[in-house]
């Protein structure tokens, strides 16, 4: 996506964070158009033919100390650029620029408290000398001497260089991380970095990336013609209506029913893009095949495989049935993308595979595309509201394309399937009764691989147990657990095992992500 010649960019470099994401979700905020690029993969020349306003190091898991870890490219520091390290990226700017990094120190995870002790361009409007500020911490190394023209603005216990400053080079660099939501003022503090050190002037916006991105489609694509994998979760559906309107009939949207889907969810999809939309559907039931392939399959990523493996083969088939396609779209986020592969191909850890990650296979003819691929969740809303889409479509909590497999752990079967469909509806619907639903990021149910003992009447029972899922976030990498009242929790929990035979037990999961994941597969 590249942004017009007359808007200002950002560019963050990467050392392998798993929120380096984040900082551009800030600075898009913003109205500042930025790319992530790999700290490798940036020299001196594409610096310059990108023609950043301002660059940002991005956190990293490496150690500053070691031998082989990573650096920025020495030609960034002189081209008068302003540059903000945040965590990792302080440290090896600081090194890098004369200072001295050390292990061994007091390590900070999780929330701090910060001494604002001076104040810089950074600051300005946001922090005030003397206060004390909460910020996000996740480092073991630090700082002990600073390089030379620079100066401590802010300090903690376990870091007394917290932010430091050059004002004269237009430098900064912040042990802890303002890009996310535990920062308060992270992203104030990110703002006047765009805005006022580096003079963007913050008119990039999602009506901007539309087009930019219906020009990225058409070329792309050109002449040749386009098969969607449609779930009919927000991605897909945002994917479609775009790629739609950069292409027209050379788009078919292929919606593959796995057997997987929520209550009517079927119905619902192939009604609105036929009749609304006037989009090409194919409408396959596949539930037969998928069903069949993971009878016996208990292992979650081996579930993600298979399926991920037969969407593909079903897509391959329709589209042979079309007489051939071009391109696979899909709906692929990069919260999908950053948990399953490293963003800079190092040392991340991969937390889980997702189905739509990974490219295509060697034998399948079709080229990816993903129009989505940079965006997070709420981006992804926006661009739907752009794109003109109803509140019912661009609203909906999330819906995973492996559907309730990954909702079931332990081995899937068609009576599992069908059991958590009738819990995920009373729980649904108790909560659009009591007008959460927006409050709510994503809500679900999950069918729990044991049974208890419980007493119905006089009688004794020996059924599934289950557990309800919600919570509140921003952008899905991180996430806290909707608080609901135990009336409201105790309400929902008497109509699942009075209304569903065959659950007696129903608990509510609290964890928090991290350390868990939102979805429990």
């Amino acid at each position: 996506m590249e942004p017009s010649s007359t808007q200002d960019r950002i560019l963050i470099l990467d050392f392998g964070s798993q929120v380096t994401q984040l900082i551009a979700r800030r600075v898009r905020e913003s109205g500042v158009y930025c790319e992530v690029w790999p700290y490798n993969k940036a020299d001196g020349g594409r610096i310059a033919g990108f023609n950043p306003r301002g660059v940002i190091f991005s956190g990293g898991p490496a150690s500053v100390t070691e031998g082989e870890s990573p650096r920025a490219p020495a030609e960034v520091f002189g081209m008068g650029l302003p540059i903000l390290g945040i965590c990792y990226g302080q440290q090896t700017l600081a090194a890098q620029l004369g200072g001295v990094v050390e292990g061994g120190h007091a390590r900070e995870f999780g929330r701090a408290v910060v001494d604002v002790t001076g104040e810089c361009a950074l600051t300005h409007g946001v922090w005030a000398v003397g206060a004390r500020e909460t910020v996000w911490m996740s480092h073991g190394d630090r700082i002990t001497v600073l390089p030379p023209g620079f100066r401590v603005v802010a300090e903690s216990e376990g870091a007394p260089f917290a932010l430091i400053a050059n004002d004269e080079r237009r430098t900064y660099g912040t042990m802890f991380h303002p890009e996310v939501v535990h920062t308060p003022h992270g992203a104030a503090l990110l703002r006047n970095f765009t805005h006022d050190v580096c003079g963007c002037q913050g008119d990039w916006t999602m009506g901007a990336y539309r087009a930019q991105a219906v020009a990225r489609i058409r070329a792309q694509v050109g002449q040749g013609r386009v098969v969607c994998g449609l779930s009919g979760g927000v991605d897909s559906s945002v994917a479609a209506v775009l790629i739609h309107e950069a292409i027209g009939e050379q788009l078919t949207c292929i919606y593959v029913d796995h057997g997987l889907m929520r209550a009517n969810e079927s119905e619902q999809v192939v009604a609105t893009f036929r009749d609304r939309f006037n989009i090409k559907l194919v409408h396959v039931d596949a539930s037969e095949l998928f069903l069949g392939q993971l009878s016996g399959v208990t292992d979650p990523e081996v579930k993600r495989k298979t399926i991920g493996r037969l969407f593909i083969e079903v897509f391959e088939a329709e589209q042979a049935k079309l007489g051939g396609a071009d391109f696979l779209a899909q709906g692929t986020l990069y919260p999908d993308v950053i948990e399953s592969v490293s963003a800079t191909g190092g040392p991340s850890v991969t937390i889980k595979s997702h189905h739509n990650v990974g490219g295509l296979p060697d034998w399948m003819r079709m080229q990816l595309v993903e129009p989505l691929r940079d965006l997070f969740k709420d981006e992804v809303r926006a661009l739907g509201r752009e794109l003109g889409m109803p509140e019912e479509i661009v609203g909906r909590h999330p819906f995973p394309g492996p559907g309730l497999a990954i909702r079931i752990p332990g081995e899937v079967t068609r009576e599992k399937a069908e059991l958590l469909r009738r819990v995920d509806t009373i729980y649904l619907e108790e909560i659009r009764a009591a007008g959460l639903y927006d409050a709510i990021w994503q809500a679900f149910a999950v069918l729990l691989p044991v049974r208890t003992v419980g007493v119905m009447g006089d009688g004794r029972t020996y059924d599934m147990a289950c557990a309800l899922r919600a919570v509140t976030s921003t952008d899905g990498m991180t996430a806290d657990v909707f608080p609901f009242s135990m009336e409201f929790l105790t309400r929902v929990a008497g109509r699942i095992v009075n209304e569903v035979r065959g659950v007696n037990r129903v608990t509510y999961d609290i964890t928090s992500k991290p350390p868990g994941t939102i979805e429990w597969e």
